[in-house]
């Protein structure tokens, strides 16, 4: 059983405030499938966020559209009263309508809404960092980041973050707030958002990858990735996040899992310690 921490991943400070650890747990899948509804095992949820804070991690990524809100309550059942260094990251702004359907909405009375429901949930008066799930396109952004904003002043958020956005995007985003982070589709094998990731570089915002494990069929039994694998003693997961973090400073790797040797695993990435040649293989293996 493992029983290092994880800070060979490094830190971060998320808006130049609050320091974590580069390498955290998401925990869109402590639900039942398609992101619905209750998972098979509460206890075996509970369990793996407790062992993710025993291990070290101290950012953890949830939405109030994960189970709807079941992810939420699971993380207040297993670590309220909360650590003094754990952060918690939520999301607002994508409805469901039943397993993997997803519909934003941005209205600033949804938001606010559903904001005051995570307070509840999470059991918080502030939540640490509120991340705007989706931009509605129906609604105008001022609105949708001016809201969460006039939240901030008030006491119930702490820091505001994006989520799937393009550069234009975020700078707009930008005229109304201070954006702290962003959350896109980043891994290995789908690199689109790299004019994103370059710009947070240098503005120094919090690059937070959704999929970091899509390595498919470089897993597999004689791919590159598991070539490589088998000569540093790791799993391919464990490349794939070491390659995340390697990749660059702003980088904060969320993996997921509903189970504790998973999630042992993927927290194993932080004694990868790749060398610019390795990293450099791996990159050309995902393309």
């Amino acid at each position: 059983m493992r029983t290092s921490t994880i800070a060979n991943a490094g830190t971060f400070e998320i808006g130049g405030a609050v320091s974590v650890c580069r390498l955290g747990y998401g925990a869109m899948q402590l639900t039942g499938p398609g992101i619905w509804g209750e998972p098979d095992s509460p206890q075996e949820a509970i369990a793996v966020l407790r062992r993710a804070v025993e291990l070290g991690v101290n950012l953890i990524d949830t939405a109030d559209a994960y189970g709807p809100f079941v992810s939420e309550q699971l993380i207040k059942k297993a670590l309220h009263p909360y650590a003094d260094d754990l952060v918690i990251a939520t999301k607002a702004g994508l409805t469901r309508q039943g397993p993997n359907r997803w519909l934003p909405v941005g209205r600033p009375e949804y938001l606010r809404q559903q904001v005051e429901l995570s307070l509840r949930h999470l059991g918080v008066e502030r939540i640490d960092l509120l991340q705007l799930h989706r931009i509605d396109p129906q609604v105008p952004l001022a609105d949708q980041v001016g809201e969460l904003a006039l939240m901030q002043q008030e006491g119930k958020i702490a820091q505001i973050g994006l989520s799937e956005v393009s550069v234009e995007q975020l700078q707009e985003a930008q005229g109304t707030a201070t954006i702290v982070s962003v959350q896109n589709h980043f891994n290995l094998v789908n690199r689109n958002a790299e004019p994103l990731l370059e710009h947070c570089e240098k503005e120094g915002i919090a690059f937070i990858p959704w999929f970091p494990l899509q390595t498919g069929e470089l897993t597999g039994q004689g791919g590159p990735l598991r070539d490589l694998a088998d000569r540093l003693g790791a799993t391919p997961a464990q490349l794939a996040l070491a390659w995340l973090l390697w990749r660059s400073p702003v980088m904060l790797p969320i993996p997921g899992t509903a189970s504790v040797a998973h999630l042992e695993e993927n927290l194993g990435a932080a004694d990868v310690q790749l060398t610019d040649a390795q990293a450099q293989e791996l990159g050309e293996a995902g393309q």
